[in-house]
């Protein structure tokens, strides 16, 4: 998957959040959105996503040479954040059977398999509602790094985790790099540290002057 941006910005009533963003993300490589709390880079990584609108420029996405339309760019990414639900009332076993539905896994991975991947062996029939929170990350994680798309989107991946969680995610997105596009929002460095490329979205931000955008 490959990602341009033409000019691209977002706001919301009379606030721009970040405008004339033009940018290109390539296939295979890893890249890391930076800045401060409320900058911009969960919003950016909505949209990239197809799950908010932009609110001027162009986003054009392409997989193998060919044209992804936008209302379909969903069928080739997986995103986590932790804005995200899951549904708590299935068990780990019945959420991994119906997320496959959708999205099956990479390495042609089962679900038994996956669950062993993720550490969550004594979980498999257990309802979600009653996972931890880092339990939930982890979930949350494991999906979207071993869905078989070329797009994988991770906003603030570590939300939630333990230090044993955080070297759990540091060593399975290194091993799922491949032959991807993988970006990252994010302000703490172990959790894009394995990044080729850094975009930092304050460059984008607005000028201000007496009270008005420019």
């Amino acid at each position: 998957m490959q990602i341009s941006l033409s000019n691209l910005g977002k706001r919301y009533n009379y606030e721009w959040i970040f405008r004339n963003l033009t940018y290109t993300f390539k296939p295979g490589t890893s890249y890391a959105i930076l800045g401060h709390n409320g900058s911009g880079k969960s919003t950016l990584l909505t949209i990239l996503a197809g799950y908010n609108l932009h609110s001027e420029g162009d986003i054009t996405y392409t997989e193998k040479d060919k044209t992804v339309a936008p209302e379909t760019a969903f069928r080739h990414l997986s995103l986590t954040a932790p804005y995200m639900e899951l549904v708590e009332e299935f068990t780990l076993l019945e959420m991994l059977d119906f997320h496959t539905r959708f999205k099956p896994l990479r390495l042609s991975l089962t679900n038994q398999q996956l669950v062993e991947r993720m550490g969550l062996q004594k979980a498999r029939n257990k309802f979600v509602k009653d996972f931890s929170s880092g339990m939930k990350q982890r979930l949350k994680l494991g999906l979207a790094i071993y869905s078989d798309t070329s797009l994988l989107l991770l906003d603030e991946p570590t939300t939630n985790l333990d230090q044993e969680g955080i070297s759990w995610y540091q060593e399975h997105v290194e091993q799922n790099k491949k032959d991807r596009l993988i970006i990252v929002g994010s302000n703490i460095s172990h959790e894009y540290a394995f990044c080729d490329q850094q975009l930092n979205i304050t460059d984008f931000h607005p000028v201000q002057r007496k009270n008005k955008l420019f």
